[in-house]
């Protein structure tokens, strides 16, 4: 073995990480497109020529990088989600792409947790009046026997589904190809269309399609003052149709982790009293960082060795 890796997840490129020495271990040389932050298309294009790996996070990985790619073998992701490139424009010029499947569900399935509970009991709200001085109080609401509507149950959304019933949640999951083996007390698969509309509260985790889920049409069918929370991609939501729920009332709060570019442009949607905001941060615990690099590391080294 031998030759270059790149690595560019920010939560590794700034500070390193112990599992990224077993690649030191077998040869290789580690090499950071941009330590500490999120490559631009020049950095990899100046950066990946030459490389023979890729411990890739979420950054674009365009065609014109792919093309750059000389002698690059495998992308290995340190995460589920491979939307930021062209898995079939990889495969066709010979590059692998490995994910590290259900390494960082943990992490963001109780970070959803924690938004959906921060947006029934005005958490962030609260927050900032009190630190200028300013008491005030909002009434919020228990989410015992309350619904949940999960949308997209693979390893994050399942569990999602096991904390929300450990609240006293009851549980709607859609999923275009539902496990039928995933059974709980208090959980059951139903059409889109009928977990929207049922829901007290919404939590997305699947990959976007041709339109957003939550566009304005979807949006009119929820129940007033429903709880949106989106740790998947910014592409699921109308923003413009989102705007509109947040000042009618519709939607009584969005949390929010993603974002379409990062760091986001202001807008008026995310300056919204009622939108909370975390920094695409899911994943980004202790334990999920150990779990994903340490898959994405032996995904890299199974490649490399055929």
């Amino acid at each position: 073995m031998g030759g270059r890796i790149a690595v560019t997840p920010r939560s590794l490129s700034g500070a390193g990480h112990p599992a990224l020495a077993r690649l030191v271990e077998r040869g290789f040389e580690i090499v950071y497109p941009a330590p500490g932050r999120t490559p631009s298309e020049d950095d990899l294009i100046r950066t990946v020529p030459g490389c023979v790996g890729w411990l890739a996070g979420v950054e674009p990985i365009s065609n014109r990088v792919l093309d750059a790619a000389t002698g690059l073998r495998v992308i290995s992701r340190n995460g589920t989600g491979v939307d930021n490139l062209d898995v079939a424009a990889a495969e066709t010029r010979g590059i692998a792409v490995e994910r590290a499947v259900g390494a960082n569900a943990r992490g963001v399935a109780e970070l959803a947790i924690a938004l959906l509970l921060a947006g029934f009991r005005h958490i962030p709200w609260s927050h900032d009046h009190l630190k200028k001085g300013d008491w005030q109080r909002r009434i919020g609401r228990e989410v015992r026997g309350r619904t949940l509507a999960v949308i997209g149950c693979g390893a994050i959304g399942r569990d999602v589904v096991d904390m929300a019933l450990g609240l006293g949640m009851e549980v709607i999951g859609y999923d275009p190809y539902p496990g039928h083996s995933f059974a709980r007390p208090g959980f059951r698969f139903a059409p889109l269309a009928e977990a929207l509309r049922l829901a007290d509260a919404v939590s997305l985790h699947c990959p976007p399609a041709g339109r957003p889920i939550l566009d304005a049409g979807a949006i009119a069918t929820l129940r007033p003052g429903v709880v949106v929370v989106n740790t998947a991609r910014a592409e699921l939501i109308d923003e413009g149709a989102m705007l509109e729920g947040l000042d009618s009332g519709r939607v009584q709060a969005l949390a929010t982790d993603v974002f379409v570019a990062e760091p986001p442009p202001p807008s008026a949607l995310l300056s919204h009293e009622r939108v909370i905001l975390m920094p695409h941060a899911g994943g980004l615990t202790d334990e999920s960082v150990e779990r994903a690099t340490r898959v994405a590391v032996d995904n890299l080294l199974k490649v490399l060795a055929q």
